[in-house]
């Protein structure tokens, strides 16, 4: 999954002492409410092994499992989300945290990787018109209601897509993003695959466009706070999330009425400065869920994987959480959330230095010992050695951590 050393640029300095030291680290425990679980839920699909390396993209102290919060910083709300992140989506903060780093299933979230990947490559004005296999959805999923050969714009597919998590829209944009074949839906999911890993966000694997459950699908909540920076920073897909109704248009030459369908992210309904986000569930996943809001000059997003709906829905859990958030002063971090310029950075120099270790070297004059040994090849051997010894400690040290606005 992962296609080159993940080291990230805005990351602390970690070394090989403070990774060992985060094995014997104990995990604070994030606040739960006291509720029990609900009976009857299916095992969690088993993860990958958590990477040192990538455990510790956007700061050493995000590598837990457990709560990160500021120093002096008020206890966070009691939400019954297994991990969560609070982040500012301008300076790239991360505000605090409950096992940001540690794998989980996304659900309908993952439609946010979706739109990071193509809201820019579909012109919402188009008219598309939908194939059967558009509606190659899991039964009884969500669905905004497209009809074979109904013809609709590109912009009522985005906005089915936020608004009613429609998996059928999910199928119906991802096909047209990968061509409009066959296999444009697989095309797609490897752009996805490919997107997330030059946000940084490497601990996501699309296997479905939607978000419907798929076997070695996963996403962390640090991973999804890099996904939503990039998403609320397009116009078009702020205009959608915001949307409280839209209208299915009617098609007459299949004898099908228009309807109405409405946002189900209740946030932007009951949120004051709410930037709105998106939903999700499946009884795999449970809840997740990734919400923005503004307040005071400062716009914050939370994401929350893994959360039951009783005390409190997901959005509700997001919407606590951005109350604490919103609470904290203006300088408090944990970490910070990478940038793609910093991935592109710290792949460039692994490349390099890679390149360098590698690269045929000029013959030099044979130099002999008294024994007759040939020095030259035992120096230059030593040297490549040492070399390729350093490039781990190189991929885990990273530049000091900066405040920067996305751009």
């Amino acid at each position: 999954m992962i296609a080159f050393p993940t080291v990230p640029a805005a990351a602390q300095k970690t070394t090989h002492k403070t990774v060992a030291a985060q094995k014997t680290k104990a995990d604070i425990p994030c606040p739960k409410p006291n509720v029990a679980k609900p009976a009857g839920i299916p095992p969690r699909p088993v993860p990958p092994a958590d990477n040192p390396v990538d455990s510790t993209v956007g700061g050493d102290s995000l590598a837990t499992h457990g709560l990160i919060i500021p120093g002096g910083a008020k206890k966070p709300p009691a939400v019954t989300a297994t991990t969560w992140i609070v982040a500012d989506l301008d300076t790239g903060e991360v505000l605090g945290a409950c096992g940001p780093h540690v794998y989980q299933t996304p659900a309908s979230v993952q439609k946010t990787l979706l739109a990071a990947t193509v809201i820019d490559k579909l012109d919402p004005k188009q008219t598309m018109t939908v194939v059967r296999g558009d509606l190659d959805i899991e039964v009884n999923s969500s669905a905004v209601g497209l009809v074979v050969g109904g013809k609709y714009p590109i912009s009522t597919l985005w906005l089915g897509l936020m608004l009613n998590s429609g998996n059928d829209a999910a199928n119906a944009l991802a096909r047209l993003a990968g061509g409009g074949g066959s296999d444009g839906v697989a095309k797609t999911v490897a752009a996805m695959n490919a997107e997330a890993q030059r946000l940084g966000a490497y601990q996501t694997h699309a296997v479905t466009p939607s978000g419907l459950d798929g076997k070695g699908q996963f996403t962390s909540a640090y991973d999804l706070a890099l996904i939503a920076r990039k998403d609320f920073a397009n116009a078009d897909f702020r205009k959608y999330v915001l949307t409280k109704s839209a209208q299915m248009p009617a098609q007459p030459q299949l004898k099908k009425k228009g309807f109405q369908f409405q946002n189900e992210n209740k946030l932007i309904f009951n949120y004051p400065g709410a930037m709105g986000g998106k939903t999700g569930f499946t009884t795999v996943a449970r809840h997740s869920y990734v919400g923005a809001a503004q307040r005071n000059g400062r716009r914050l997003v939370v994401t929350l994987l893994g959360a039951e709906a009783h005390p409190l829905r997901g959005w509700q859990q997001g919407a606590a959480l951005l109350d604490w958030g919103f609470a904290l002063p203006k300088d408090s971090s944990v970490g910070t959330l990478i940038t793609p310029d910093e991935v592109a950075q710290q792949k460039a120099t692994a490349e390099a230095r890679t390149e360098s270790t590698t690269a045929p070297k000029a013959v030099a004059p044979s130099i002999r010992s008294a024994s007759g040994r040939d020095l030259t090849t035992v120096i230059a051997a030593g040297g490549i050695a040492l070399a390729l010894a350093g490039t781990p400690l190189l991929l885990l040290l990273t530049q000091r951590r900066r405040r920067r606005r996305l751009r």
